[in-house]
């Protein structure tokens, strides 16, 4: 491919940096290239990196020797020579895993060291199913899946899940009535493997998916806030993922709101923004507007929210959307009073499948109830984003590790 990036700079030794530093900054930045524009030529990496010809032809070396990069073509435009040839980072040269792990059910994604897919599975989990039984099972599919995939060691496993990340332990602290096998799985792969295993909040995985790759693609500031069988919210200002001191920022489920029966607790987050949002309100909102029963669960408050923007009469589909877009706004606007984020991003289940049309009402709403400019945006990653975001950040900590080339 042709490389379009603007000339980042090479890093020349100086009073603070040594020749081994500058080179292993440089190298770190022709492997960053390298990762966001596919193959390249040593004469691309030359303009795009600033560095001087045999200065790329000595870091090519170096990368090649240290076994981080390959040929993997010759450029269409000249097959001559030496810079002729495309390098590539070695995608299986590490494999990496991320685990989704929600109220009743393991979702797996293993991919390659670029981030690519090799192997996914599920494994629904039973209200009543011994937690025991479910952290082995689920380490056991991880093992399983990795080793079909071909990934027999993994590097680095990032797993997500609800509650609050303690950012001082790492440990997983739930919050109201959240299985305790979620901790246990973490804490069983991370004895058992013996590799580096990540923990993070489902709702900040998402926000680092929908910013690579998604609503929030070149946003160094935004709130995503996610819609499911529960609410939360991440939160990212000035590039930089905040978790509080508590590892508790976005949990806007405990947030008082008008229009509930009561507050929420301690222990309960019912009364809060939670009774409004929530899958189990969302999908008693859309009976009362005359929906067919969708029950109360995230699968069927999804379903009822993309069946009102495709079927049925537009006027009572217009009506559902509309209460559910006055709910939506009061928890956006609170988190916009106190952040001025600017772009808010509607995702989960629900925020997903209202898409465009949601996002619009809710963003014809918030200047009624707050003088900030907000951008709404309908999330946009494909397929489970706190799968997406778990890789992601996988990906980065195996790169972190791999990518500093030997002296």
């Amino acid at each position: 491919m042709t490389a379009t990036r603007a000339h980042l700079g090479p890093v020349l030794p100086g009073p603070t940096a040594t020749p081994r530093t500058a080179r292993v900054i440089n190298d770190r930045l022709a492997l960053g290239l390298l990762q966001s524009e596919g193959p390249l030529t040593a004469a691309q990496l030359k303009n795009l990196t600033g560095l001087s010809r045999p200065s790329v032809a000595d870091l090519v070396e170096r990368l090649q020797d240290a076994g981080l990069i390959e040929v993997v073509g010759t450029s269409g435009d000249d097959r001559r020579g030496p810079n002729a040839r495309l390098y590539a980072i070695v995608a299986d040269l590490a494999y990496i895993a991320g685990v989704d792990i929600r109220t009743y059910s393991i979702g797996i994604t293993v991919a390659d060291l670029l981030g690519r897919t090799v192997g996914t599975a599920a494994m629904p989990v039973g209200p009543s199913d011994d937690p025991e039984e479910v952290t082995r099972r689920g380490t056991a599919l991880l093992e399983r899946t990795a080793r079909e995939a071909g990934a027999e060691a993994l590097h680095t496993v990032a797993f997500g899940a609800p509650g609050l990340v303690d950012p001082a332990t790492g440990q997983l602290r739930a919050t109201g009535a959240l299985p305790a096998w979620h901790g246990d799985l973490v804490t069983e792969v991370r004895g058992r493997l013996g590799i580096p295993v990540l923990l993070e909040n489902e709702c900040n995985l998402a926000a680092i998916a929908e910013q690579r790759v998604g609503a929030a693609l070149g946003q160094h500031t935004f709130v995503l806030l996610w819609l499911g069988a529960g609410v939360g919210a991440a939160v990212v200002l000035d590039g930089q993922l905040r978790r509080g001191a508590s590892g508790g920022t976005g949990e806007i489920g405990f947030l008082p709101v008008p229009g509930t029966s009561r507050l929420p607790s301690v222990t309960d987050c019912e009364g809060g923004f939670h009774s409004l949002a929530g899958s189990a309100a969302v999908c008693a909102l859309a009976r009362s507007h005359g929906f067919p029963d969708p029950g109360d669960g995230v699968d069927t408050a999804e379903a009822a929210v993309r069946w009102a923007r495709g079927s049925g009469p537009e006027e009572r589909n217009a009506a559902f959307l509309d209460e559910l877009a006055d709910r939506i706004s009061i928890g956006t606007a609170a988190v916009c009073a106190v952040l001025d984020p600017g772009c808010v991003v509607l995702a989960g289940e629900i925020g997903r499948a209202g898409g465009e049309a949601l996002a619009g009402r809710v963003a014809e709403r918030l200047p009624l109830m707050s003088p900030l400019s907000t951008d709404v945006r309908a999330g946009t990653v494909t397929g489970s984003a706190v799968l997406r975001g778990a890789v992601l950040s996988a990906m980065d900590a195996a790169q972190e590790d791999l990518f500093v080339p030997a002296p």
